[in-house]
């Protein structure tokens, strides 16, 4: 029997796309889209895992300065890197750090339109075979496009925080260790907001784009992508 929760060696917060209802009565395909902490990670069982899933396309969130950090290695798989995030540096940073994650969501989306649009369309113009999406810990650029692909495949807005919430779980041990070395009482609160991955912050970013734009394909057209590209990755998720 498939399933969404996977385990893939030196990765600890990766989970298939599929099996997700969606409004129009159909389901998420199994194997095609796969959310996950940063793969670079993985140890050799762990890659023999993600092949054997059959993954040919990598579609990398992460800063440069992350990439930079990575041991050479050569990836059997394609890779797409497009970073959706301004760097640390970017002065929006210090807006989006201290105001509720929902709304802290919609600034990072609209900073950042152009390259989600182009993240959810290098999904739909990948290789046949299994896609995987990730960033470091595979929780807020990866949990936002994962949310704008089920949501532009139909699942319902609360599935999706669902899906999104199931991070903080899986992540726990690791927030935890962040936490206790939080350097004063200030800095822990702060990094509980950061590491914080609550239903209602994916519910009230979605809602607030289709208020705003109308529709989730609507923001992504909006930002460049084009309609055949974001039906290629509708139907990579729901044949």
């Amino acid at each position: 029997m498939a399933t969404r929760e996977l385990v893939w060696d030196g990765c600890v917060n990766v989970r298939d796309l599929g099996g997700h209802p969606t409004e129009d009565g159909r389901e998420t395909t199994f194997g095609a889209v796969v959310r996950a902490d940063s793969v670079r990670k993985l140890a050799p069982a762990g890659w023999e895992a993600l092949l054997g899933y059959g993954v040919r396309t990598i579609v990398d969130l992460r800063f440069h300065e992350e990439l930079e950090a990575d041991p050479p290695q050569d990836l059997p798989v394609d890779v797409v890197h497009v970073p959706v995030f301004p760097d640390r540096t970017h002065p929006l940073w210090h807006r989006v750090d201290r105001i509720d994650k929902g709304t802290g969501y919609l600034l990072l989306l609209e900073w950042g339109a152009a390259r989600f649009a182009e993240a959810v369309s290098a999904i739909g113009a990948a290789a046949e075979g299994g896609v995987v999406v990730h960033c470091m810990v595979g929780k807020d650029r990866t949990g936002l496009v994962a949310g704008l692909l089920l949501r532009l495949a139909g699942v319902p807005v609360d599935a999706v925080a669902a899906d999104y919430a199931l991070s903080e779980t899986r992540l726990a041990p690791l927030i935890q260790s962040w936490l206790d070395e939080a350097s004063d009482e200030d800095e822990r609160i702060h990094r509980m907001h950061v590491s914080a991955s609550p239903r209602e912050a994916m519910q009230g970013v979605l809602r607030g784009l289709e208020a705003e734009h109308g529709s989730v394909e609507a923001f992504l057209r909006g930002a460049g992508a084009d309609t055949a590209a974001l039906a290629r990755a509708r139907e990579r998720l729901v044949a």
